[in-house]
């Protein structure tokens, strides 16, 4: 294992933050795989399950085991892990501005496609190449004004050229569930399968260009702006919630772990016999099918319904109870599905969201994260 770090721009003088990286296997080999935890700083599952890997992918590293090029980030924002109120992590949001750690990074797609304008043909492994050396170029010059430009300027280039990238966050209460590109649901069916995934996540684009589209759409695009050349979707990237913020556990890290280490080894990336999948938790719904459900007023949060329940449309998911008239508002299901994600807290105001439901029918348009 190597270790290095990266000096992210400073805020204030004689101010600055490192960003650490640790590489496993022979640089520059293939496959590429880029794991990152913590974006989104108070998601504190990720930040075990990687430190499970960290020791692991060291054993498989000493027995020979990376055939490509593994780098993990542990702590993916050491920003937002500072970033303290009265004694609370909010990591989740710069302080700064306000603005979503994982979102708005930067697209690389019409500097790619200039740059390759007529260079592409029919031998689909050079156009990967290609691709690979273009993005880099399309970055290697970008730097930071701020310490969280600096950072996501630093995580994106150190992924941008991956084959496989794993983006680990969690949700406020949830079950396991991930997120990807509609044409990449296949590739990541067994890792959704090996992690018991409840609900898997499918868009061609979500809004706001998070990171993980930040890493695979440029691909996606210069397949439709170059309809005659062979470009492969050469970054599968996805973003894996570890269920909620408070599932910190041994247990559930090792899982996790072992279900990346299975899903890395199908992938040929770790040296091994193929692990056995095992049947899929869910089956693939479009992010548009997604309800967001909302408390239509203020008041007290009951919920009728726990994350990874099966939810028919009209049943009633939640109760906004009134503290001073007493008076209680249902919050019922527009669609049915899995209940995979709820939100930590119990008191609402008008329009927060409360929870959602992975449902097959497309219901929403726009930008289809959460803020």
């Amino acid at each position: 294992m190597k270790t290095e770090s990266h000096t992210l721009p400073g805020s204030t003088p004689g101010v600055s933050i490192d960003l650490k990286v640790l590489r496993f296997g022979q640089p520059g080999a293939r496959p590429k795989v880029y794991i990152q935890a913590g974006l989104h700083a108070d998601e504190t599952p990720g930040h075990l399950a990687a430190q499970v890997l960290r020791a692991r992918l060291a054993e498989l590293e000493a027995a020979g085991r990376v055939a490509g090029e593994i780098v993990l980030v542990p702590v993916a924002n050491p920003i937002g892990l500072a970033q303290r109120v009265n004694g609370v992590l909010h990591g989740r949001f710069d302080m700064a501005d306000g603005g979503n750690f994982n979102r708005h990074f930067p697209d690389l797609t019409d500097k790619v496609a200039k740059a390759l304008d007529g260079r592409l043909g029919a031998d689909e492994a050079a156009n990967a190449e290609a691709v690979r050396a273009a993005l880099r170029e399309a970055i290697g010059g970008e730097a930071g004004r701020n310490p969280t430009e600096g950072l996501k300027l630093a995580l994106l280039k150190e992924a941008v050229d991956a084959d496989i990238v794993l983006d680990v966050h969690c949700d406020s209460e949830a079950v396991m569930h991930l997120y990807t590109l509609t044409p990449q649901a296949e590739d990541f069916a067994p890792l959704s399968a090996l992690l018991g995934a409840r609900a898997m996540l499918l868009a061609t684009e979500s809004g706001d260009n998070p990171f993980d589209e930040a890493v695979s759409r440029p691909w996606f695009e210069l397949r439709k702006r170059f309809p005659d050349a062979a470009i492969p979707l050469g970054a599968l990237s996805t973003t894996l919630e570890l269920r909620g913020q408070a599932d910190v556990a041994e247990g559930f890290a090792e899982a996790d772990a072992d279900a990346i280490l299975s899903f890395l080894t199908l992938r040929g990336a770790l040296n091994g016999s193929a692990p056995a999948v095992p049947a899929p938790s869910c089956r693939p719904t479009p992010l548009e099918g997604s309800q967001a459900l909302e408390a239509p007023c203020p008041g007290i949060i009951v919920f009728h319904r726990e994350p990874g329940e099966t939810i028919a449309e009209g049943d009633v998911v939640a109760t906004i109870v009134d503290p001073d008239s007493g008076a209680r508002t249902p919050v019922p299901a527009l669609t049915a599905g899995v209940l995979y994600a709820r939100c930590g807290t119990r008191f609402a105001h008008a329009g927060k969201r409360l929870g959602k439901i992975a449902g097959e029918k497309p219901m929403r348009t726009g930008k289809l994260l959460s803020p």
